[in-house]
């Protein structure tokens, strides 16, 4: 199976966002190996909010299986935080299906 198959499917995915990458002195405190996750049900962690506005549309994409032609992994993604001068970057992860379905 490949990862296309595996990450981009029918069923909503969640998304864990882990920093991979962090520069200079980030306000929040964000370090390496922090994560958050996302699904239909809200968002468990602590995320910066101007990190987070910038990422939504991207986790909204991956969790309803956007394909996006330019990855070479289908299963993630890398997201910057928008600050140039304390860069964080995350790795969104979309491998992991999601636990409970929403019911309406």
């Amino acid at each position: 199976m490949s990862n296309e198959d595996k990450c981009v499917g029918k069923e909503p995915r969640k998304i864990i966002a882990k920093v991979v990458s962090q520069e200079g002195n980030c306000p929040i405190g964000h370090k390496v190996g922090d994560s958050v996750e996302f699904n239909h049900f809200g968002v468990t962690g602590d995320i910066c909010l101007n990190a987070l506005f910038t990422m939504l549309p991207v986790v909204y994409a991956m969790m309803h299986n956007a394909y996006f032609p330019w990855s070479v992994d289908h299963c993630k993604e890398l997201h910057a935080c928008p600050d140039p001068k304390n860069p964080v970057v995350f790795e969104l992860d979309r491998s992991q299906p999601m636990t409970r379905k929403v019911t309406g």
